[in-house]
Formats: structure tokens, C-alpha cells, sequence
């Protein structure tokens, strides 16, 4: 196994070294691993000969963790780990997590609220006027003024309340590397304003021409349309072929973003995964019972970064960005073949996918002169006439996989896009991926049945899924095999009304889909959704979008993903008499709840159970079981939520 880097000041002199380039703070426990962030940068940047001391959640209630390593010759790295540290702490009602995934233990409350911003203020309390580079997944989102939901209200960017000298957004292993070059050579941290990926903060009078405009932090505090069109303008631009620079003015100074990064060459990628990883939690977390965000990757692997699938609800186009870029073959070959070495290898591949697991080459070809389209999608709400379709190349690495020997199976657990699925004329992927890949479940995400909804979702309208949940199970039928869709669906995003609430309830009753569990739609920072529930505009229309703002109304439009379940009658009676609809009250076979409440509730569901079954003909009951892990709720964002990583259970 791989040497970890330091995480004390005996471990750095061990190595011979007194005063490292880079301290790393990060909110997660240490992980070195190629899905974590700080595994990735932190390894770039050692892989280049520089010295990176981690300090991962340090107590920033005094000031002796900060002080572990002293003051760094090059500056302090700050992150607040895989997900934003509000989505880590709560829950969408705003309710206060008992657990973190990321934290020894599987314990909360090792990291602060708002963590980049608290770590910051408390290294300039102490070192003062010492460069400070602020990155990862809270950082990126939160680069322009932006609306949170837990304050409710827009605050400024991120570097004005952190106080950092320079944000690097995206996957920054290109940005890291310059900056650190040339603050190696002495250039002062205020000069280097010119990097791809990166974010400062200036005066008026130095802003950069040739920059596309954003209204104002007070405008669009002040005024919704303005932030919505703030929105667009930022969207618009986050393509590294056709992207300008950003401005935004916040008072008295002018946040420059400029141009995102350059993705890596195939060639560069493959490094990036080839390095000496420890693949596993620090060993000082074993006594606490190690990390659980490490099983769910530790027998995974990342053969993909973007999605040009840009659900509003999700970050990645924001973040990591709509370009695909890949692995090739012998990399992720390689890594599946050290996986087999690890001594609890049991036989099994979890996954290798990304953001989404079926991409592997551009959506198009037009994209490499002129970029992604501009406020257009590739596959919703049907797909672009210039889409490649293509799994030839996915398909090839996944028959390579599963002959390598000690590999018993290779499944597929970070999202299919069943619609780029269903657009490709070959079937040879989807029989394969059915017989060779699926572990029982295959998670997908229609999210919704209701046109408009999913128009605001960005998604394909439902009658593609049905095409595809047909077809599933017939060739699972074919196969002799017993395997079932997981569907994930969303309660109360933009554009639901309690009547598409409802008509979603009834399209469950109707395909037999009984989800055990249920998400609400969480507004998390920077995305198209979040935008249309702050503003109730969609952004690229500027029309009105209705948006469920209520405890109850949202507990209404929950209930009624859970129709079936007896202690939910009250809530969804009282919606569908408001609604008009009184028809779904009853004993029939199209009716939601009963008449009158049950006398014995548990009894009344096993009859209800009973009779959908009899309606679907028999043995057609489908479950949706999604894993309650700090991953499935931070899917909102459904981001990579990893600064250099993989995302898992893609949409």
C-alpha cells in the first residue's frame, strides 16, 4: 500500500522536510483515494515535487490544529470537502443530520457550517496576510453572489466572505499546478489573475475588458429577475471553447471569473489515476471504525468526467462542466487489475461509470470548434439531431473488465441515462448491461411524469422512460433472470402543483412503482432549479414557474409519492379533496386511499399490497430501495461532489 501523505509535523520530518509548500485543510476526514478531492490535488501536486501536509477537519474552535505544521512557504489549501458543509449538516426541511459519511465514524459535528469561510477566518486570524487558495465543491458553487436556503437569502460570493486570495472552480488539477509554479517563483498571489478555472477579486478599475456582465450582488439581492438572469449569463459561459470571463460586481470590488479550464488530455487523465494512492481512510480513523464514504468507491472506478445530460437540478455543468472527457482503456484496465490485489478484493467491480456512466465520448461533433450549445440541451426534452449516439467504446471496456482474472463481476451503480440509452439503434449495450452488469436494482431517475415538471427538471417527458421500463423487463424476462428497476423520483421541485403531485401518485399506482423512500427537492447552491425556486422564474424563459414553498404543501406532494402507505390517508385526503379530487377517494381500483381510515392500518396495507398486485397481474410490484447514505442526500446538487473525483448514483 502507498505511503499517506502528512498529516503531523513528525510525519513531515520524517520525510526530511520542516516548512511544507501547502498546508491542505479539508471538512472530510482523510481519504486518499481517486474519488476524494484532496487525494487528487493533493497527489498533482506532489506528483510535481511539491511538499502538501493534510490537515483534515482541524477543531476550529482554537487555534493548535491550524498551527500543526506552521506557516506554509506557499500558502494554505482550503476546502470544505466532497459536498457542500450545509448539505452534509441538513436535511431539506432543515433538519440537523445525525450522521456525516465523510466524518470517522460516521459522526457529525467534525466539521463547521459554512466550512471554507470558518477555516479561512481562522487562518487569517492567526497568519494574517498569508495566500490562501479555496477550491472544491462548496467553493465552485458558490463562486457568484448565490441564493442559500438555509439563511434564505442571497448571500455574496464565497471569496468575499472567506477572505481568500484566489478560487479555483471545476476540477482544478491544471490550475493548481500553474498557480503553484509560479508562486514558486516568487510571483505575489495579487498578480496571478489570469488562470483558467479561477476566480478573484478586484477593483473596478482593473476589471479585465471583453467580460460578460452579471447584474449586481445588490441587484440581484434586491431584484429576482435580475438573478435569474444573472443565472443565465453564468451558465451560459461555463464552456472552456466559447466561455468569456465573468464579472460581478459585490460593492466596492468586481469578482472576476475567468474562462474554465482547459480538461485534461485523455493522456493527462490517465496520470492523474495512475498515481500511488493509499485507496483507503488514514489508519488513525480504524479505531472510530474507519470512514463510510469509502465503501461505496473503494472497488469502484472512474472512467469519465462532465455529463452533457445538464439536469437544472444538478451542479455538474456548473462544476465540473458539460464536456466529456475520459479514461482510456489500458488506464482503467490497469486500475482494475491493482484492484484485484487489494487484500478485501472479494471479486467484485461496484462500478465504472461518473457523473453519468454511459458517456464516453462528446455528445456531438461540432463541439470541438464551437462548444456546447448555449441554453440548449443534448437529450430533453428530446434528443438534439446532432447527438452521437454511441456505446461501441463503453461496451468494449466492459467486456475487457469482466475477463480479467479474479474478476467475477463488474456492475454498473453510478447511473444509466436511459434515454441516450434508448436512442441508440444498437441493442447490443442494453443486453449486456441487463445479463452482465445489474446487481438486482439498476437505479435510474425519471424523477417525474408531469410534462411541465420535467420540462423544469430538464428531462426527458416520461413516455421514454416507459419505453425503456418495458423493454427492461422484457429482456430481463428473456434472460430468465429476476432483477428491478429503481426509480428516483423527486417530490416538490419548480413547476409541481399538488395536481402533478398527484397525476405522479396515480402514474405509481398505475406501474405498480412503490418507493420506500422519497426526496424532497433541495435548493442547493448554484444550480438552475435552486434559481427558479428563489426567483419562481425559469431563467432561460423568464416566465413564471410555480413553486411548492410550504411545510405543507411539500408534505403533501411527499405523502403522495407514498399513497400506499396507511398513515399518509389524512395528509393525501385532504390534498385531493382541495384538488378537486374526490374521484381517487374510494375502493376502486384507480382510487389512491380508501373512504374512511382503516381499523387496523397494517392489515389495510397488505390488502392494498394485495389488490395492486392483482390489478398488475402478479409479481409486477416494482420497490424503489435508494441507499439513505450522505450521497443520496446530497443527489439534489448531483454534482461530482468530488473536486477531482467520481460521482455516484448519477441522474
Amino acid at each position: 500500500m502507498s505511503e499517506f501523505l502528512p498529516v503531523s509535523m513528525a510525519e513531515l520530518e520524517a520525510i526530511g522536510i520542516h516548512q511544507p509548500d501547502f498546508v491542505y485543510i479539508t471538512g472530510d476526514a482523510y481519504v486518499d483515494h481517486p474519488s476524494f478531492g484532496v487525494a487528487i490535488i493533493s497527489r498533482v501536486l506532489a506528483a510535481n515535487g511539491y511538499t502538501v501536509a493534510i490537515l483534515p477537519q482541524p477543531d476550529w474552535h482554537s487555534d493548535t490544529d491550524f498551527m500543526r505544521f506552521g506557516k506554509p512557504k506557499l500558502g494554505f489549501l482550503v476546502t470544505a470537502g466532497n459536498i457542500d458543509s450545509m448539505v452534509a449538516h441538513y436535511t431539506a426541511a432543515k433538519k440537523k443530520r445525525s450522521d456525516d459519511a465523510y466524518s470517522a465514524g460516521n459522526k457529525a459535528g467534525k466539521r463547521p457550517d459554512r466550512a471554507v469561510i470558518v477555516y479561512c477566518k481562522k487562518i487569517r486570524e492567526i497568519y494574517g496576510d498569508i495566500p490562501i487558495l479555496i477550491g472544491g465543491l462548496e467553493a465552485s458553487l458558490r463562486r457568484f453572489a448565490h441564493y442559500d436556503y438555509w439563511e434564505d437569502t442571497v448571500r455574496p460570493s464565497i471569496l468575499v466572505d472567506s477572505t481568500a486570495d484566489l478560487l479555483m472552480f471545476g476540477m482544478g488539477e491544471r490550475s493548481i499546478l500553474e498557480i503553484a509554479q509560479r508562486m514558486k517563483q516568487g510571483e505575489p498571489v495579487s498578480k496571478i489573475t489570469d488562470i483558467r478555472g479561477t476566480c478573484y477579486l478586484t477593483t473596478p478599475d482593473h476589471t479585465p475588458f471583453g467580460c460578460a456582465e452579471c447584474p449586481s450582488f445588490q441587484q440581484v439581492a434586491e431584484k429576482k429577475d435580475a438573478y435569474a438572469k444573472a443565472c443565465r449569463i453564468q451558465y451560459d459561459q461555463q464552456d472552456e471553447v466559447s466561455g468569456k470571463r465573468i464579472i460581478q460586481r459585490h460593492g466596492s470590488r468586481m469578482l472576476v471569473q475567468n474562462p474554465p479550464a482547459i480538461s485534461l488530455t485523455q493522456e493527462e487523465m490517465d496520470a492523474v489515476y495512475a498515481l500511488p494512492y493509499a485507496r483507503t481512510y488514514h489508519p488513525m480513523y480504524e479505531k472510530e471504525g474507519g470512514v463510510p464514504a469509502i465503501q461505496e468507491v473503494r472497488f469502484s472506478i472512474t472512467h469519465n468526467r462532465g455529463c452533457f445530460g445538464f439536469c437544472n437540478f444538478c451542479s455538474i455543468a456548473l462544476h465540473q462542466g458539460r464536456k466529456m472527457t475520459t479514461r482510456s482503456e489500458e488506464s482503467v484496465l490497469s486500475e482494475a487489475r491493482l484492484l484485484t490485489e487489494l487484500p478485501d478484493f472479494k471479486g467484485y467491480i461496484h462500478d465504472v461509470g461518473g457523473p453519468t456512466a454511459n458517456f464516453r465520448h462528446p455528445s456531438c461533433e461540432k463541439q470541438a470548434e464551437h462548444g456546447l450549445c448555449k441554453g440548449k440541451k443534448c437529450l430533453a426534452p428530446t434528443p438534439c439531431k446532432n447527438l452521437t449516439v454511441d456505446h461501441k467504446d463503453y461496451l468494449r471496456l466492459l467486456r475487457k473488465l469482466r475477463e480479467i482474472p479474479k474478476i467475477k463481476r463488474v456492475f454498473i451503480r453510478s447511473g444509466i441515462r436511459y434515454d441516450y440509452l434508448m436512442a441508440d439503434p444498437d441493442e447490443s449495450f442494453f443486453r449486456e448491461l441487463i445479463r452482465h452488469h445489474v446487481s438486482g436494482q439498476l437505479k435510474v431517475a425519471p424523477e417525474h411524469c408531469s410534462p411541465a415538471v420535467l420540462d423544469a427538471m430538464g428531462k426527458p417527458h416520461i413516455e421514454t422512460y416507459k419505453k425503456f421500463q418495458k423493454r427492461f423487463y422484457q429482456l430481463t424476462k428473456s434472460f430468465g433472470m429476476e432483477q428491478y428497476l429503481v426509480p428516483y423520483l423527486m417530490s416538490s421541485h419548480p413547476g409541481s402543483t399538488i395536481r402533478d403531485a398527484i397525476a405522479l401518485a396515480c402514474f405509481l399506482k398505475e406501474e405498480g412503482i412503490r418507493p420506500e423512500q422519497v426526496q424532497d427537492f433541495y435548493p442547493t447552491p448554484g444550480t438552475i432549479s435552486t434559481c427558479m425556486f428563489y426567483t419562481g422564474l425559469n431563467p432561460y424563459t423568464m416566465q413564471p414557474v410555480y413553486v411548492p414553498r410550504t411545510a405543507k404543501e411539500k408534505a403533501e406532494q411527499r405523502a403522495l409519492l407514498q399513497y400506499f402507505k396507511p398513515e399518509h390517508d389524512a395528509v393525501i385526503r385532504a390534498a385531493l379533496i382541495r384538488a378537486g379530487r374526490r374521484d381517487l377517494i374510494g375502493n376502486g381500483p384507480h382510487c389512491l386511499i380508501p373512504a374512511a381510515p382503516p381499523a387496523n392500518p397494517k392489515k389495510h396495507q397488505d390488502s392494498r399490497h394485495r389488490l395492486q398486485n392483482a390489478a398488475k397481474g402478479g409479481g409486477n410490484t416494482r420497490c424503489a430501495r435508494p441507499k439513505a447514505t450522505e450521497k443520496s442526500a446530497a443527489r439534489s446538487s448531483r454534482s461530482s461532489a468530488k473536486h477531482g473525483g467520481r460521482n455516484t448514483g448519477s441522474r
